[in-house]
């Protein structure tokens, strides 16, 4: 049964122009007329014509290409692609990035691709990292599928790699691509939840549509809540042809690999962080590099056999919600992307940049996935309405670093001034220019390949396993990292109205796995339903937890001090870890600069300004007082600040008097992932670094889950 509308929701009325209701047919059809409703019991096209499938598009066979001819697939985006102006209509909260890309060399054997196959040539780049779901005012940190895509400006053309920081999709063919992303996004009557999932439609779409439950449980994880864009993954998603200069081909998978680690926020974290800085991911991003912590990322393919079968392992390649696990496809690593410069202007760079998955070079093809066949239409098609017309590629954002030649003429925002009488080929009166290439003078040619098969909408067979990746996925991570999965789950589901969604979901759940459907369950109050989970090998790979410290550059330590503190030692502190690449942060009670003796330090956070979400770990500088110099509403914001850093797993440190503050806070040097020294020593900073390097204090995590917060000293409560 439909949900029930409230009583101020009805459908309209058709009625006559007094505004009374009207029966008669005639005057009824045209008061219809003026003001056209949605009704009738059939998914029709625009036109009325009743629709027999609207979740497969047309193809040539199973698993063949999708036609042209298919009017239901062109139409359903093509509406899509315009609701939205000027914003996206999807990836509408973006931060992106200048930079560099060079090439390891090491691809030469699988691509002619030059930008990927000579070793040590630079390429430049333009890389936006975005949300999904939410507006461009929406918050960055909720919970999201991230964009990472990456204009390439080769000296062939532009290369765009348009994927994200999860390797699988919610579906399997894009003409479900305008129904996904209607149901997450907000209710249309109250247009809320803004930036969220966890709401009715999103749960009844994905709850009936089972191919989206590996993506829905990587969605749930840590890794829809990533701790930056620097310690994110981004993947192509898709499956791509590569062809070398003897036009021998291998099916690849794309990697994109964080120099500084994976790491994700805990929940707390990315809920305060959408309150008191929505803009944490933007402003992250843009202040590393003008710290000179340039973001940096490793290129890796996996290499697959084209042998025909799109198989690899009984995994279907052309399966956009399947992965290749690396214990089966090690990624080899093709070269680093450096980050160096942030735009100049958001509008000009950032908000008009325009990616196409179409966008190719010599020696890199498409395959016949039907969500990246759909995506091949639909991304040049959004650009005509968002950006105003078909020359958006003269924007400066997007033009190419080669010489272009095109042949296409006037329209919206010409620019160019184009030069000849003849805008067609062959032409004599333009003595035949310009020519046409041939592939050995760099003309893109695709390889040849039959196709044959009944036209059909239809998925293969293999398309029908839904649930053995999500399950190898619940089942590889670490227990932290599942208890993670289980609380988001109950959250989101616990936003749902519809008890008969939740039950739904909790029958999908128990197809992947008891323990997770029965815990989702306890939580919503509602019983566990019995499924068959599959029998999967496991992919340790999967984890994003570390258990080897990683580089340090780039993050932030927050050193707590009070008018009085030990100065010296925060200086000898700065010091040690600047030359790793760490930033130091003064918090104190006010503002300004803090003098001692022959120091200072600048102030750079007050008691007021600073939250855990912003450090990577805390530390109290020695002759901070939780009473003598600090007055009470200070102490308690300090013993927010630390009871939020010790929730969210972060190392913490003190030396000397400061570790009373500590103590005041209910932390003691008892408890994991506390370091207390009397001062700063080359112990004390080695200690604090290597914990640094392993991100979260994971022998902490089983303790902070059981207990929302740690005790507060008695004498820290204002009386």
């Amino acid at each position: 049964m439909p949900t029930a509308r409230h009583s101020d929701q009805a459908a309209s009325r058709s009625a006559a122009a007094n505004g009374a209701a009207e029966d008669n047919a005639a005057e009824d059809n045209a008061a219809r007329l003026a003001a056209p409703t949605q009704e009738g019991v059939y998914l029709t096209s625009a036109q009325g014509l009743r629709l027999p499938d609207t979740d497969h598009s047309l193809k040539v066979g199973e698993r063949g290409p999708t036609l042209l001819e298919d009017f239901h697939l062109r139409e359903k985006i093509t509406h899509f692609d315009h609701e939205r102006i000027p914003e996206r209509v999807v990836h509408a909260r973006g931060a992106a990035a200048h930079g560099v890309f060079e090439s390891y060399g090491t691809a030469a054997s699988v691509t002619k691709a030059r930008f990927l196959a000579v070793k040590g040539r630079q390429t430049p780049v333009f890389t936006r990292f975005s949300a999904v779901l939410g507006s461009r005012g929406s918050a960055d940190t909720v919970r999201d599928t991230r964009g990472f895509a990456v204009k390439f400006y080769t000296s062939e053309g532009n290369v765009d790699l348009v994927g994200n920081n999860i390797p699988v999709f919610f579906i399997q063919d894009g003409i479900k691509f305008p129904d996904v992303i209607h149901a997450g996004k907000p209710r249309p009557d109250r247009e809320i939840p803004q930036a969220q999932s966890a709401h009715d439609t999103f749960w009844d779409f994905v709850s009936l549509h089972t191919e989206a439950t590996h993506h829905v449980l990587w969605n749930m994880s840590d890794r829809g809540l990533p701790r930056s864009y620097r310690t994110m993954e981004g993947f192509g998603v898709h499956t791509f042809r590569l062809v070398n200069e003897e036009g021998l081909t291998s099916l690849v998978k794309f990697h994109w690999k964080p120099v500084s680690g994976v790491h994700s926020l805990v929940w707390e974290e990315a809920q305060i962080a959408a309150g008191v800085d929505p803009d944490f991911h933007r402003r992250d991003l843009a202040d590393a590099i003008d710290a000179g912590a340039f973001p940096e990322y490793e290129l890796g393919i996996q290499v697959l056999p084209d042998d025909g079968t799109h198989t690899f392992e009984g995994i279907d390649l052309l399966d956009p919600t399947k992965l290749v696990p690396e214990e089966l496809a090690p990624v080899q690593l093709i070269g680093r992307l450096t980050l160096n410069a942030n735009p100049t202007n958001y509008f000009a760079e950032t908000e008009q940049v325009a990616f196409h998955t179409g966008n190719l070079v010599p020696g890199i093809e498409v395959t016949d996935d039907p969500l990246m066949q759909a995506r091949l239409f639909s991304y040049l098609d959004t650009q005509l309405t968002r950006l105003g017309g078909p020359n958006f590629t003269q924007l400066p954002i997007n033009r190419p670093h080669c010489p272009v030649n095109d042949l296409l003429r006037d329209g919206a925002h010409q620019s160019a001034i184009h030069t000849g009488l003849a805008a067609y080929l062959p032409n004599s009166v333009d003595e035949g220019l310009p020519l046409v290439a041939a592939e050995a003078e760099g003309g893109y040619v695709q390889r040849e390949r039959p196709v044959e098969g009944r036209v059909v909408r239809a998925n293969p067979v293999s398309f029908d396993d839904h649930f053995s990746q999500a399950a190898m996925f619940y089942r590889s991570v670490s227990p932290i990292e599942r208890a993670h999965i289980v609380e988001a789950f109950a959250f989101e589901l616990g936003k749902v109205y519809d008890k008969a969604i939740k039950e739904r979901q909790l029958r999908v759940l128990a197809n992947v796995d008891a323990d997770l459907s029965a815990r989702v369950a306890a939580a919503l109050g509602l019983p566990a339903p019995d499924g068959s989970p599959p029998d999967v090998a496991l992919a340790p790979s999967l984890s994003q937890l570390v258990t080897e410290p990683g580089p340090v550059a780039g993050r932030r330590i927050g050193v707590i001090a009070s008018l009085d503190a030990d100065l010296g030692g925060i200086d000898k502190l700065r010091k040690a870890v600047a030359s790793l690449g760490v930033q130091l942060l003064v918090v104190a009670p006010v503002g300004g600069v803090l003098h001692h003796g022959r120091h200072t330090e600048v102030v750079e956070r007050t008691n007021l300004t600073a939250r855990s979400v912003e450090f990577d770990a805390v530390v109290v500088a020695g002759d901070t007082s939780p009473r003598d110099a600090l007055q009470v509403a200070d102490a308690l914001k300090v013993t927010l600040l630390l009871q939020e850093a010790y929730r969210h797993l972060k190392p913490l440190a003190a030396w000397g008097s400061g570790a009373r503050v500590l103590a005041a806070a209910g932390i003691t040097a008892d408890h994991a992932g506390v370091l207390v020294a009397d001062a700063v020593t080359k112990t004390f900073t080695d200690r604090l670094t290597l914990a640094l390097g392993l991100h979260r204090v994971w022998d902490r995590a089983e303790e902070v889950m059981a207990n929302a917060t740690a005790p507060v000293h008695p004498d820290l409560v204002p009386h």
